[in-house]
């Protein structure tokens, strides 16, 4: 008898599961997202630049953009190893071993060089790092390298965004992708190209769309705290 009604409430949890995944599922389907454009563009920014509960996000990243400013190439280890260390506290991007990505940038040859092409080659040399004999691949993190070194010639990827693109492009299609392509950096760049064609966003740089992108995935997309793919 016990072992029955074990079974049954297992069976009735499963259906509850399914029911929430579902359910979860149809929320995210109906969920009301403005058309992008370019108010809802400056208003995502009016909301970076006012909304006291993202001040400190504003303040680490005005550090970070005066860091590499302060520090534009790749070739002394102690202005690497500072500019992966602040980048990866500041974004969560997750780096276990920060000296190791700190070598893995300075072993690249004509690094400088690459970054002023931007490319899938640069993002990938950067992003690949061998940790304690493992292989593990920091996108998020190279993108955000990258960016800062030339802002205007590298789109950040991370998991907001993306989540927001993927929403845009299901609910009125501007290119032919699904979520994992855009872990390719060309497919990605392409992506945030068409994008910005498709809602007439041309005049605004990457690093403000990237301020659209990720406040509204953030605010309609949240994330699990032990998702390991969060930002910023």
């Amino acid at each position: 008898m016990q072992q029955k009604f074990m079974q049954t409430n297992s069976h009735a949890h499963d259906s509850g599961a399914m029911s929430g995944n579902l359910s979860k599922k149809k929320r995210l389907e109906n969920l009301e997202i403005p058309k992008p454009s370019a108010a809802e563009v400056d208003k995502y920014i009016r909301k970076w630049n006012d909304d006291l509960s993202l001040k400190h996000y504003v303040i680490e990243e005005k550090i970070v953009v005066d860091l590499f400013q302060t520090y534009p190439k790749n070739t002394c280890e102690e202005e690497v190893l500072v500019k992966v260390k602040t980048l990866n506290l500041f974004y969560n991007t997750g780096i276990i071993n920060t000296t190791a990505v700190t070598k893995n940038i300075l072993e690249i040859k004509d690094v400088d060089e690459l970054l002023r092409q931007p490319n899938d080659d640069i993002i990938e040399k950067i992003a690949n790092v061998t940790i304690s004999g493992k292989s593990m691949r920091f996108y998020s993190f190279a993108t955000k390298y990258c960016h800062h070194h030339h802002p205007t010639q590298y789109p950040i990827f991370d998991s907001f965004v993306s989540k927001a693109l993927v929403h845009f492009n299901k609910q009125d299609p501007f290119y032919t992708f699904k979520e994992i392509d855009i872990r390719k950096y060309s497919t990605f760049e392409n992506v945030i190209l068409e994008f910005s064609k498709k809602y007439h966003l041309e005049k605004y740089r990457f690093r403000e769309l990237d301020l659209y992108l990720w406040l509204l995935g953030k605010e309609k997309f949240p994330i699990k705290i032990n998702d390991k793919t969060k930002k910023i």
